[in-house]
C-alpha cells in the first residue's frame, strides 16, 4: 500500500473507512442503534421537538445542553464546599461553639512556632558565645558560654510555651 505512505492520505483513508462503517451500521440497525433511535424518538415526542424546524431544534438542544452542563459544573465545583459549610452550621446549632480540629491545629502551630523561634534565638546566642570564646582562646570561657547558652535555651523555651 504505497499510496498510504503519506500521513495525510492515511488519515483521510482512516476517516473515510470509519464513515463507511458508521453509515453501514445506521442503514443496518443493530440492537444498540435501534435502542438509541427509540430514545431519540422518545426525547423528541416528550419535548415536542418533532414539530420544530432543524434550526429551532438546534437552538433548543443548545440551550438545554448549556444549562445542564453549567448545573453539573457548578455542583461539582461548589457543592462539596457548600456541604461542609452546612455540616459546620448544623454542628454549631447542635453543639454550640465550633472549636474543632482547626482551632487545635492553629493553637499547636502557634506553640510550635514560638518554640522554634526560641530554639533558633538560643542556638544563635550559643553560636555567638562559642565564636567569642574561640576568639578569646579560653577553655573556661567556652564552658561558661555553653552553660549560659543552655540556660538561655531553657528559659526561652519555657517562656515561649508559657509554662511557669
Amino acid at each position: 500500500m504505497s499510496f498510504l505512505s503519506d500521513s495525510t492520505t492515511a488519515y483521510a483513508f482512516g476517516i473515510s473507512l470509519v464513515m463507511i462503517i458508521a453509515a453501514f451500521l445506521l442503514l443496518q440497525p443493530t440492537g444498540l442503534v435501534k435502542w438509541l433511535q427509540k430514545k431519540n424518538y422518545q426525547y423528541e415526542v416528550t419535548f415536542a421537538l418533532y414539530m420544530l424546524t432543524p434550526t429551532e431544534k438546534f437552538i433548543f438542544n443548545s440551550i438545554l445542553f448549556l444549562t445542564l452542563s453549567m448545573v453539573l459544573l457548578a455542583s461539582i465545583l461548589y457543592l462539596p464546599d457548600h456541604l461542609v459549610t452546612i455540616s459546620r452550621r448544623a454542628y454549631y446549632y447542635c453543639a454550640g461553639d465550633y472549636n474543632g480540629p482547626r482551632h487545635a491545629a492553629e493553637s499547636l502551630y502557634g506553640t510550635a512556632t514560638r518554640a522554634g523561634d526560641a530554639m533558633y534565638d538560643a542556638a544563635t546566642a550559643w553560636a555567638h558565645n562559642a565564636y567569642q570564646a574561640t576568639l578569646n582562646k579560653s577553655a573556661t570561657a567556652t564552658a561558661a558560654a555553653a552553660a549560659e547558652a543552655a540556660s538561655q535555651v531553657a528559659e526561652n523555651v519555657v517562656g515561649a510555651l508559657g509554662v511557669e
